[in-house]
């Protein structure tokens, strides 16, 4: 059983600023993919607080969001303090989101321990997540370790990184063995082809990178220091403030001339202390809205419909109806392979093969004055 004293100092970050175009017309600028429900009676960000609440108290879980989505969260949020909700001023990638909420957690406790996770991630086993998250913040807690927990690929995915894990780390001396396996990790690779990808499921060494990691105040500033010292001079002078009303202040004028860098270019790929919990829980990204039949139970013709949907002689379509008001069947006669979305003001169809073109098409929105609205 961990002290309370260990659990007062661990703290959740959750990356909730993405716009998630790929949803379109369901999400939009103002209520991107996290904010949205599309699986279950909660928000993908809902879900995420709601994973992590066993582990950590709610006071020491932070949004990173932006100005325009700011309003949502705490709406959804309702009982998350009203301070931790944070809104960068404009997206810097995930590094500068990482050195802000260290500074934050640094200004409450220079023991805080934090874990960095999506807010958009579909996990359908809570309880396995905890235990390896649990493992990894202990692990974090006592060493100059970065832990990122590797998903175990199900398939020869081609939209995710994937990291490359060497020998099995035992546990700290002293410690009893964790239920999670440790591994040294040894290089990220960037998104591989299918040949490349085959052999990376193939050779049972990889895990897919799912962008969560887990790391000590110390730790990271440390890093950041070494790897990347105008992030850390950054930092240095965001913890000063943090916690004031000079932050926003500070935020509003030298956030907009920061480097804009992953995390994972930024640090981890350079560091030599990463260590890759093993990931054995199930775990989906959900990129598209072809990922989200996965989640859905298909009819006999491999039809998923989240809707009052019938056809002729249509099949493998994602029907989806998000209309609020006046819902009327939706009837297809001869349909194949393709998406339909309806939401009160606006109907999307594309062929499946074309769903990572909708991003192409909500560029093409926003520059007509007609539909920007619909953005």
């Amino acid at each position: 059983m961990k002290s309370k004293a260990a659990k007062q100092d661990r703290y959740v970050i959750i990356m909730a600023g993405g716009r998630g175009e790929r949803f379109w017309p369901v999400s939009r600028e103002a209520t991107p993919k996290q904010l949205i429900t599309l699986l279950g009676g909660t928000s993908f960000l809902q879900q995420a607080v709601e994973r992590v609440q066993p582990l950590v108290p709610l006071e020491n879980i932070l949004i990173i969001t932006n100005a325009v989505q700011a309003p949502a969260v705490r709406k959804q949020l309702p009982k998350l303090p009203k301070a931790n909700v944070i809104a960068e001023p404009c997206g810097r990638d995930t590094c500068a989101a990482v050195a802000l909420g260290a500074a934050i957690v640094g200004q409450r406790s220079t023991q805080g321990v934090m874990a960095v996770l999506p807010a958009d991630h579909v996990i359908p086993e809570p309880k396995k997540f905890q235990q390896v998250l649990n493992d990894a913040f202990d692990l974090a807690g006592r060493g100059q370790v970065i832990v990122t927990i590797g998903i175990k690929p199900t398939e020869p995915a081609t939209g995710y990184g994937y990291i490359q894990t060497g020998i099995e780390l035992p546990p700290p001396h002293g410690v009893k063995p964790y239920k999670t396996a440790f591994f040294k990790a040894e290089k990220f690779v960037e998104k591989p082809n299918y040949e490349k990808a085959q052999e990376y499921v193939g050779s049972g060494q990889f895990r897919w990178n799912a962008g969560m990691f887990i790391w000590s105040f110390v730790t990271v500033t440390e890093g950041l220091q070494k790897h990347q010292p105008e992030m850390h001079e950054a930092c240095q002078r965001w913890f000063k403030v943090a916690g004031t009303p000079k932050l926003d202040k500070v935020l509003a004028t030298e956030y907009p001339l920061i480097k804009k860098i992953s995390i994972d270019y930024a640090l981890l790929e350079h560091a030599q202390n990463v260590v890759v919990a093993d990931g054995s829980f199930a775990w989906d990204d959900l990129g598209s809205w072809n990922a989200l039949a996965r989640h859905l139970k298909p009819d006999a013709e491999g039809n998923c419909a989240v809707a009052d949907f019938l056809h002729v002689d249509g099949a493998r379509n994602i029907i989806f109806d998000a209309r609020t008001k006046h819902r009327t069947p939706i009837a297809v006669v001869g349909l194949r392979d393709s998406i339909l979305v309806m939401t009160d003001d606006a109907t999307l169809l594309a062929h499946k093969s074309q769903s990572q073109r909708i991003k192409e098409l909500v560029t093409k929105l926003a520059a007509d004055p007609r539909y920007k609205h619909l953005v």
